[in-house]
């Protein structure tokens, strides 16, 4: 931890300096079998380029801020409604409704997967081309908003895909706060992610095992969340298993806390939260 850094935690904790206001925040968890065939699962996860401000060089999966635009009512819709997922994140029907659209929004933006359809029960089977990453590109620099995106390929976002997973906040004393709903997805039938660049300079399916034992050996950067979240997939053992996991969200806060002159991060009981 900087000088710096350190200071603003002491301001922070002594009541010198006002907490940020945490942003909120959507990240999907794309699963997919175990390639090659065998147990378990693949989860896509995407590094950080060094320059970012935010967990710089870190693997997350895809994911980022909600949009005002997300919450527009004009994003054609199918699934479970918007009060369904207020009721399972335990927020208003506007801000379930933003999260949702920034979870798909976000997965098209950093991954080239689109979890929508022509209709109820059907899936785009392919993304690639120049069209699809001219729209992409579009959604990034907000000149297209993700319902005119929609509306324009006559498609419509299929919540039914998306399974609700977790909620994360970032600590009170970081400077840079999120308020994460996570979402967990299979990878449409057809479809399949790309290195899409800008935020990230390199993407990898891993199973999440796999995954944790790098960052147990240093050679994986991830947030202690991301490393909790890839525990729970392993633990699922199968697609079938992430997807119909019955999952209880409560808001987890890791707070800082001075212990024998050393700051150490906790959480509630019962969260398996790496340090």
């Amino acid at each position: 931890m900087s000088e710096t850094t350190a200071s603003w935690v002491r301001d922070v904790l002594d009541g010198r300096a006002e907490p940020a206001v945490p942003r909120h925040a959507a990240t999907v968890m794309l699963v997919r079998p175990a390639v090659p065939a065998g147990p378990g699962v693949q989860v896509y996860l995407l590094r950080r380029v060094p320059t970012m401000e935010f967990a710089p060089g870190a693997f997350v999966f895809p994911g980022g801020r909600v949009d005002d635009r997300d919450a527009d009512h004009a994003v054609r819709w199918s699934g479970p409604a918007p009060d369904y997922w207020a009721r399972r994140f335990a927020v208003p029907e506007p801000l379930a409704r933003a999260l949702v659209c920034a979870a798909v929004r976000e997965t098209f933006e950093e991954s080239g997967v689109l979890l929508a359809g022509p209709s109820a029960h059907e899936v785009v089977a392919d993304t690639r081309g120049a069209d699809w990453e001219a729209d992409r590109a579009a959604l990034i620099d907000r000149s297209l908003s993700f319902a005119e995106f929609l509306d324009r390929r006559g498609l419509v976002l299929r919540t039914d895909l998306l399974r609700p997973w977790s909620q994360w906040i970032t600590p009170l004393v970081e400077p840079r706060r999120y308020d994460t709903r996570f979402f967990a997805a299979a990878l449409p039938e057809g479809q399949q992610t790309r290195d899409v660049g800008g935020e990230a300079d390199r993407v990898a399916w891993l199973r999440p095992e796999d995954a944790v034992a790098g960052w147990d050996r240093s050679e994986l950067r991830m947030l202690p969340p991301t490393v909790a979240t890839l525990r729970e997939l392993a633990a699922c053992g199968s697609l079938e298993g992430v997807m119909a996991a019955e999952r209880e969200i409560i808001p987890i806060e890791p707070e800082l806390r001075v212990k024998n002159g050393r700051y150490r991060l906790v959480v509630p009981d019962g969260i398996d939260y790496p340090l």
